[in-house]
């Protein structure tokens, strides 16, 4: 810390930490009953001028980019680098092609509407002026305030722009856990103290960046949910409309589900975080890290929307300071998709009907955008749509006939206008579609699902969960089971030549095969390794009453959000 006191730097700022001193003492007496923290409501206009906006990025970055390994997690780490020459990389870091308007320029490209820079992550480094520590940004050969040309270029080009801070600082003297992974105990700590100078940080960043469209904070260790409101309180009280996710230790206005894609819910707003990378990497992962296929980007940002929720996507920019080209080509082709197909994401609501691996869908006014993914010939049946349609027809361009009856909705057009991944039905209503209940998808295929076990014995993780044909459902195990098996038993004998499987958390499996029953044994139709999100193979069909998918080998409790059979 700089020698100037932590009370008279927050002072400067126009911050006074007494109350809040007084609160958190009161939240760790456990001789006094602690008092809640009532929460400041938040505005709820700027909630949906978010959820307009749907699509963002996220950028993670520092000095840690010079090792091309994870960052802060990577701080101390078996495999990472040693904490001295960690917390000591920023005396190299020195990103001359840093351009804040490049970085703008390339997410206006991709249809993003605004911005999250992790401004300080759980290493501690921050990449602004700030004046309560010397490990910044300023003190390093670059000595240029990154957050402040990002956020003066995001106002020039009309993107918003929002800073993630990290609530643990494995960095700094005064917070309890340091690293390997905040999991080794300090044997001095002040969170009174640190917690102080947490608010005066992000008085920094609100005071001297804002206004900002959010505070994106995140693993709150040791952080309750009383110190958590204590701070969203206090940044409530500068920026009154600021929204704050829900990693301060209290709820905050969104949920940030991570790596995976939310369910629907048209309750609690929500974003998913996801990285373009390749390997899932946040910070950069060196040139061969590589990106993530366009159709599968695609596909995550019209399940998103189709459930109600924004897409944060993440890029890491290289050292030199610039974002590495592969990712800014791969997040521009997702914009071209975006100027035919933009009018089903941005401004939209989720539903009527819930996503699944086949469609999802958005909606507002009278339309409902039906976003079919996968395709049987040249046909897509849903479930009957409540409500009389006016008219029909392709964002994309060419011919669509769609018939609703009581008995289901079924989307007709020829392979040669079908876009993958996504063809984008715009359907014109009689009626308000946001009148319209949610519509649970057609089951992937009839059959009872049994599995060896499922994840405490919880029934929204059992095994029927994995062919309920609910994207966002999953049959799941508890974390230290490596093998496990699913078996799906159908009503009469049926032919089956290809199974598709989704993985819901990255890939655990590493090794598996599926089996088909015959008589009293089971014969492997299929063996591999990898699963993934998107797996699908074919193999030599057979008939069979009974398939299990047993899986031989994972890293940790496997689990599965779908998976479906038919006959190539």
């Amino acid at each position: 810390m700089k020698k100037t006191s932590l009370l008279a730097l927050l002072l400067s700022l126009g911050f006074s930490p007494l109350v809040s001193a007084e609160n958190s003492a009161l939240s760790t007496n456990t001789n006094q009953a602690v008092q809640p923290v009532d929460p400041i409501p938040v505005d709820q206009n700027a909630v949906k001028k978010w959820q307009d906006d749907r699509f963002g990025m996220f950028i993670h970055w520092g000095p840690v980019s010079l090792t091309e390994k994870e960052i802060s997690w990577s701080r101390g780490s078996t495999n990472g680098t040693t904490v001295e020459v960690y917390d000591n990389l920023y005396m190299q870091f020195n990103p001359e092609k840093f351009n804040a308007d490049e970085w703008v320029a390339a997410a206006k490209a991709a249809g993003m509407k605004y911005i999250v820079l992790t401004c300080k992550h759980h290493d501690g480094f921050c990449l602004w002026d700030t004046k309560l520590n010397d490990y910044n940004i300023m003190n390093s050969p670059f000595k240029r305030d990154v957050v402040k040309e990002l956020a003066e270029a995001c106002k020039k080009q009309g993107i918003k722009f929002g800073a993630y801070y990290s609530t643990c600082d494995w960095h700094h003297p005064d917070f309890p856990l340091t690293s390997p992974g905040g999991k080794t105990v300090r044997d001095h700590s002040d969170l009174d103290r640190y917690t102080l100078y947490l608010k005066g940080q992000v008085t920094e960043l609100l005071k001297n960046y804002g206004p900002l469209i959010t505070l994106w904070f995140d693993v709150p260790q040791k952080f309750d949910k009383n110190r958590g409101q204590e701070v969203i309180n206090m940044a409530r009280g500068i920026q009154p409309d600021i929204l704050i996710n829900n990693r301060t230790g209290a709820p905050g206005d969104y949920s940030t589900p991570e790596q995976k894609l939310g369910g629907f819910d048209m309750s609690r707003p929500w974003e998913s975080c996801m990285t373009i990378s390749a390997h899932n990497h946040w910070d950069w992962g060196g040139e061969k890290d590589g990106v993530k296929p366009l159709d599968k980007v695609i596909t995550m940002l019209a399940q998103c929307a189709g459930g109600d929720g924004n897409m944060l996507l993440n890029v890491g920019p290289r050292p030199d300071g610039m974002i590495d080209p592969v990712q800014v080509e791969a997040i521009r082709q997702v914009g071209d998709w975006l100027k035919v197909n933009g009018e089903s994401i941005y401004g939209t609501r989720g539903g009527p009907y819930m996503p699944n691996p086949r469609y999802t869908a958005t909606r507002k006014g009278n339309t409902v955008y039906l976003h079919i993914l996968k395709w049987e010939g040249n046909t897509a049946t849903l479930p009957p749509l409540g409500a009389e349609i006016v008219s029909s027809n392709l964002l994309s361009g060419g011919k669509v006939a769609v018939e609703n009856t009581p008995s289901g909705l079924t989307v007709k057009v020829a392979p040669a206008d079908q876009k993958s991944p996504d063809t984008v039905v715009k359907i014109e209503l009689k009626t308000d579609a946001m009148a319209l209940e949610p519509i649970k998808p057609l089951a992937t295929f009839t059959a009872i699902a049994t599995a060896s076990s499922f994840y405490g014995n919880n029934p929204d993780f059992s095994p029927e969960k994995a062919i309920d044909g609910i994207a966002s459902t999953r049959w799941a195990n508890d974390a230290n089971v490596t093998n496990a098996w699913l078996q799906m038993d159908f009503p009469k004998p049926r032919t089956i030549g290809r199974v598709t499987i989704s993985e819901a958390l990255g890939k655990r499996v590493g090794k598996f095969t599926l089996e088909s029953r015959e008589g009293d044994s089971w014969k492997v139709i299929l063996s591999g390794t990898t699963i993934g999100s998107d797996f699908s193979r074919t193999f030599p069909p057979v008939t069979t009453s009974s398939v299990r998918l047993n899986i031989l080998e994972a890293n940790k409790g496997p689990t599965i959000s779908e998976i479906s059979f038919d006959n190539q």
